[in-house]
C-alpha cells in the first residue's frame, strides 16, 4: 500500500484565535469581542503577590549585565503570563493591535497562510486557496523556522504575522521545515492584498445545491444569501453546506448564516463564563429563507470556532443531518481590550455551547454520520492518511501534557507525494464527486431526507 502524507487536519485562516481555530490568520478575516469595561479592583493580597515580582524587576534593572528599559521588561512578563493560560490568550502591541482591525474586512495584504504555535516554532496550519503561499507550495504543518533570518522560536504569534506582512509586491523570505524532509528549505514569496471570497457554489443536479463556506467574514451571510437564491432560481430543493476546513470566522456570521436555514426564536448559540455579563445567548431572529429545505452538514478535523456553531445548531435543532469526520474542537471565546497605551490584549473569556448546552471546547462535533476521508493515489490505491491534530493536541501541547512531537513525528513518516501544478488546479474545483468520498455519503443522506427536520437516530451510521 502506498502511502502519501497530506495533513487534512484544519484548513486554518482566520482562525485560529478569536473564533478559529487555534491559530492567526495571514489571508482571512475573523471576529473579535470588543470590550471597554474596567477590570474588578485587585485587593491587597494580589499586590502582596506583585512584591516578589517587583524585587525581581529591581535586580534586574539593577545587575543584569545587560540594560534593559521597564518597558521592555513589562512587555517581556506580561506576555510570558500570558502564556500560562491558554493558546489563544496574547498581547499586541500598538501596531499590531491597529493592524488587527483590518482582519475582520476579509481583504488585506499577506502571504495566504493560517498560523498557530506547536513545539515552540510558528507553524502553518493551512495555506488558503488560491494565494502566493499556496502556489508556492507550503502545507500544512510545516514549520516556519526563520522569518528574514529572524528564529521564529518561541515568537509571539503576533510578532509573526507583523513580520510577514508588508508592502504589496515586495518579498518575504521563510525558513522552512518539513517532518518528510532531511533539512531546511527556504521559500521566498510575495506579498499580495488577499481578498478571501468565502463562498463557492454550484448545483450538483437538477435538484440538489452545493455550497462550500471557507471562513465566516464580514461578506459571508450576504454572498451565501446570493448563492442559495441563483441555485432556488435553477430549481434547488436540497442542499449540501460544507463546512470542511472552515476556521471560523466573525460570531455574528456564524449566527446570520444559521438564520438562514432555522425559524424565528431558536437559540443558535451560548456563551458561558465566569462572570455574568460574559453569559450570552444567540438567538435566530427571521424566518430562515431555506428553512424548510432539506439539508446536510458536512464537517472534518479542520471545522472549527463558527462553522462549529453552525453544525452544533443545526445537528441540536434537528434541521440538518451531519456528516464527516470530527470538528477541530476550538470553542472558546476572546474578547480584545484595549490598553492605556494603545496597545491590546486578546483574552480567553467564555465558552461556546451548543443549543443543547454541548461544551464545543477540546471536543468538537461529533458527526450523526461518521465518515473518514479516503483518498487513492494515481494507481487507485488507498493512501494512508495522518491522524489530524485538533483543539484538544494543542491545549495538551500548551500545557506539556502530551506526545505531540511524537504524533507530528509519526505523520512526518507517512510518504509525501509532490504536489503539481495539476493538483492545485484540481483542487481549486469547487468539488469532485469521483474523489471526495464524504461527499458522495452526503448526497446519499440528502436523498433519504423526507422534510426539513431530522434526527440522529434516522442516519446512525
Amino acid at each position: 500500500m502506498k502511502k502519501l502524507r497530506d495533513r487534512p487536519f484544519f484548513r486554518v485562516a482566520k482562525g485560529f484565535l478569536p473564533w478559529a481555530v487555534a491559530g492567526v490568520i495571514l489571508g482571512a478575516g475573523f471576529g473579535i469581542l470588543g470590550d471597554d469595561r474596567q477590570p474588578a479592583q485587585a485587593s491587597v493580597s494580589s499586590y502582596d503577590n506583585l512584591r516578589t515580582f517587583a524585587e525581581v524587576l529591581a535586580l534586574i534593572q539593577s545587575f543584569y549585565v545587560e540594560e534593559k528599559t521597564t518597558k521592555e521588561l513589562a512587555t517581556g512578563a506580561i506576555k510570558g503570563l500570558l502564556r500560562t493560560l491558554d493558546p489563544h490568550s496574547s498581547y499586541m502591541d500598538v501596531s499590531t493591535y491597529k493592524n488587527r482591525q483590518e482582519e475582520t474586512e476579509g481583504k488585506f495584504g499577506g502571504l495566504g497562510i493560517e498560523i498557530t504555535l506547536m513545539d515552540s516554532y510558528v507553524t502553518i496550519v493551512s495555506p488558503i486557496e488560491d494565494t502566493p503561499a499556496e502556489r508556492k507550495g507550503l502545507k500544512s504543518g510545516d514549520q516556519i523556522i526563520k522569518i528574514e533570518e529572524q528564529s521564529t522560536k518561541n515568537m509571539d504569534l503576533y510578532m509573526a504575522v507583523k513580520l510577514m506582512r508588508g508592502k504589496i509586491g515586495t518579498d518575504v523570505t521563510l525558513t522552512i521545515f518539513r517532518e518528510s524532509s532531511t533539512k531546511t528549505f527556504d521559500v521566498t514569496i510575495t506579498r499580495a492584498m488577499i481578498k478571501i471570497r468565502s463562498v463557492k457554489y454550484k448545483m450538483i443536479d437538477k435538484t440538489i445545491g452545493y455550497v462550500r463556506v471557507s471562513s465566516f467574514s464580514q461578506a459571508t451571510t450576504r454572498e451565501l444569501n446570493s448563492a442559495l437564491s441563483d441555485m432556488k432560481n435553477k430549481g434547488m430543493k436540497r442542499i449540501v453546506l460544507d463546512l470542511r476546513n472552515n476556521p471560523g470566522g466573525l460570531l455574528k456570521q456564524a449566527v446570520d448564516v444559521s438564520d438562514l436555514f432555522v425559524g424565528k426564536g431558536h437559540t443558535i448559540v451560548s456563551t458561558r463564563g465566569r462572570t455574568p455579563d460574559q453569559n450570552s445567548q444567540f438567538f435566530s431572529n427571521s424566518w430562515g429563507d431555506y428553512a424548510d429545505m432539506p439539508m446536510v452538514v458536512i464537517i472534518n478535523a479542520g471545522s472549527a470556532s463558527a462553522s462549529e456553531i453552525v453544525a452544533g445548531a443545526m445537528q441540536d435543532l434537528e434541521r440538518a443531518v451531519v456528516v464527516g469526520d470530527r470538528s477541530f474542537g476550538k470553542g472558546s471565546v476572546q474578547t480584545i481590550r484595549r490598553l492605556s497605551d494603545g496597545s491590546g490584549l486578546s483574552l480567553t473569556t467564555a465558552r461556546y455551547f451548543t443549543p443543547s448546552g454541548k461544551m464545543i471546547h477540546g471536543i468538537g462535533i461529533e458527526p450523526d454520520v461518521l465518515v473518514k476521508l479516503e483518498l487513492k493515489d494515481d494507481d487507485g490505491e488507498d493512501v494512508d492518511l495522518p491522524e489530524p491534530i485538533r483543539e484538544k493536541d494543542l491545549i495538551e501541547n500548551f500545557n506539556g501534557k502530551d506526545n505531540f512531537s511524537e504524533k507530528l513525528k509519526k505523520n512526518g513518516n507517512i510518504k509525501q507525494r509532490k504536489r503539481t501544478k495539476e493538483d492545485l488546479k484540481k483542487a481549486r474545483k469547487i468539488f469532485n464527486l469521483e474523489k471526495d468520498n464524504q461527499l458522495r455519503r452526503a448526497i446519499e443522506v440528502l436523498r433519504a431526507v423526507s422534510g426539513s427536520k431530522v434526527t440522529k437516530l434516522q442516519f446512525q451510521s
